[in-house]
């Protein structure tokens, strides 16, 4: 594996992760500030935006899903293959940081 997909694969986690994770947590902000459960609003956040951390991490358009019919259709399974597996690594990256907003809300106790 090259240094560029490597350090592509963890900015396209990390990217997710703190999509997740920042907008969960100032959600609950703006929810104790409005005087709601900050624990339920943050959970939702969190789970209403998965999936458009995913598409930020990868690049914001459909051009990922596009580059990968692409290549299969003229018989390039690499670049189709490491696009599949930046989607693959955004969405791990949004749900850890989804289970780590759970894990919050609960407490911090046993998951």
């Amino acid at each position: 594996m090259s240094m560029a997909v490597a350090t592509k694969l963890v900015i396209d986690f990390c990217v997710a992760f703190g999509i997740v994770l920042g907008g969960s947590l100032l959600g609950g902000i703006g929810a104790v500030l409005m005087l709601q459960p900050p624990s339920l609003v943050m959970e939702s956040i969190a789970s209403n935006i998965k999936i458009w951390a995913m598409v930020a991490a990868v690049g914001g358009t459909i051009d990922p899903l596009r580059l990968i019919e692409t290549n299969i259709q003229e018989g390039y399974l690499s670049p189709a293959i490491k696009q599949i597996v930046y989607i693959i690594t955004a969405f791990i990256g949004a749900q850890v940081g989804f289970s780590l907003v759970q894990w919050i809300c609960k407490g911090g106790g046993e998951p």
